[in-house]
């Protein structure tokens, strides 16, 4: 896999429709998946191995990894393709495992312990994306979607019933400015909760939930997975018996600066609620989140602190106006937004006329002596909700708030490129090990991708940058000069 050198660091569009030999052999060896083996292995016990634990583990995987609609599919690949066989640890054709093998598997991996090493997994290699690419994480988004699922069948053998929920339905409606329903979408399974990097588009966290479950009732989950994934700290090495290369060392970071705190989080109005914005507000996080139309007379409030006489008021998304009161009528104008003081927890806002070089009928009466206007400054912990420290009618929450587009990307990839919503996976069992495989395999190639050489130069030298070396465990190289 080379990527050229003016595109981004994690070329999602330079993925091979078909993966060669050479990709599926290093994003096996790359995979941390050495104490999830063992811990199958030791559920199988002493039974049957005709089929071994690493060889059903490798055909799932592949059947995410290859874009295969179905196991069956994959199998009859391996059936046919003598190298990609011997990748996974099957020597002959007759070894071969048949679907139902695969299909029994998949239950056993979304066993609650084995899920847990699952998520491990991709935590792992978050945790090394993370270490290795300084400003991964800087801005973040969030969305949740809808997965197909379908019923599963009487619980039997080991498997322990009720541990995971079933599939059920899910609705969403979508409105208007008026608050009329404008479309409705129904879906049977499941909802994928994500948070990804915006510039990036990776994922750093995600849960699988009820189609119930409301946004704002995950995203503190998300958030604190993604602050642990972007922490400083070792990162275990990739094991594994059936890797073909020795296991990576721990990932050293490239030099500069390294931003590892979430600067800035998108979600649309799902995620407006109070709770969230204390829990990014005691992370230092500047919330991104539309709010929700929940006046239905008041168009505007006085400001608190300010009584009768003054012409500062706000409407319900937290913007600041003053009034013209010379003017008859009087005249509403929006403020000038100047910025965030974080020592004293404010935004700042300014005469617009003032700051925008007009003139204004009350300019005499309401800056009568003031080099920059009447200002005014308001607490964010009046109203976290209200007053964010980006306010939401400004060019700049505008353009941050273009970078949730990236969770569409991502969901889409993970529906379209690897089968999270193709609907043909039964039971919560084998539905919640599949997303979890998908999740790996959407970690394990952005891996990839990001340790990629590249072209640069006349004659297309190819070579490592400097992330590319962390994640392979060389020293930086050292500059010139």
């Amino acid at each position: 896999m080379r990527v050229g050198v003016s595109k981004r660091l994690i070329a999602w569009e330079t993925l091979e429709d078909s993966p060669s030999l050479k990709t599926i052999r290093d994003f096996l060896g790359a995979l941390p998946d050495g104490r999830l083996l063992a811990a199958l292995r030791l559920y199988r016990g002493r039974g049957r191995d005709d089929h071994p634990v690493h060889v059903l583990w490798g055909v799932v995987v592949l059947t995410v990894l290859l874009r295969h609609v179905s196991f069956a599919a994959t199998l009859g690949e391996l059936r046919r393709n003598e190298g990609l066989r011997l990748l996974i640890g099957i020597e002959r054709e007759e070894d071969v495992p048949d679907d139902w093998n695969v299909s029994r598997f998949l239950r056993v991996l979304g066993l609650p312990e084995h899920l847990g090493l699952l998520r491990e997994m991709f935590d792992t290699m978050a945790r090394g994306l993370g270490q290795a690419v300084p400003e991964l994480g800087r801005h973040v988004a969030g969305d949740a979607t809808g997965l197909c699922a379908r019923l599963g069948r009487a619980k039997e053998g080991k498997v322990p019933a009720g541990v995971l929920p079933e599939p059920s339905g899910g609705r969403k409606e979508y409105k208007d400015e008026e608050g009329k329903v404008v479309r409705v979408v129904e879906w049977f399974g499941y909802k994928l909760h994500l948070l990804v990097d915006v510039a990036a588009e990776v994922a750093l966290a995600y849960r699988v939930t009820a189609p119930s479950v409301g946004d704002n009732e995950v995203l503190p989950e998300l958030v604190k997975e993604a602050l642990a994934n972007l922490a400083p700290g070792e990162v275990p090495a990739a094991s594994g018996p059936k890797a073909p290369e020795p296991a990576p060392r721990a990932p050293k970071a490239p030099r500069g600066p390294i931003f590892r705190r979430i600067k800035s989080l998108a979600y649309d109005m799902a995620a407006d609620d109070e709770k969230v914005h204390e829990l990014l507000a005691e992370h230092g996080i500047k919330p991104l989140i539309q709010n929700r139309s929940m006046w239905t007379e008041e168009l505007e409030r006085m400001l608190p602190g300010h009584d009768g006489r003054s012409n500062i008021v706000y409407d319900e998304a937290g913007t600041i106006y003053c009034y013209d009161k010379v003017s008859d009528p009087p005249v509403r104008h929006k403020m000038a937004y100047i910025g965030h003081e974080p020592a004293r927890g404010t935004v700042k806002w300014r005469c617009p006329a003032m700051h925008g070089g007009w003139s204004c009928p009350s300019l005499q009466r309401c800056n009568a002596g003031k080099k920059y206007g009447k200002t005014v400054r308001v607490k964010c912990e009046l109203d976290l909700r209200r007053f964010p420290p980006i306010p939401r009618a400004t060019k700049l929450f505008e353009r941050l708030y273009k970078g949730r587009s990236a969770v569409e990307r991502v969901n889409g990839r993970l529906k379209v490129f690897w089968g999270a919503d193709d609907g043909n996976v039964t039971g919560a069992e084998r539905f919640h090990a599949h997303v979890g495989v998908v999740m790996v395999v959407h970690i394990g190639l952005a891996t990839l991708l990001a340790k990629a050489s590249r072209r640069e130069g006349t004659l297309g030298t190819m070579r490592l940058t400097a992330v590319a070396e962390a994640l392979h465990g060389k020293p930086p190289a050292a500059c010139d000069g």
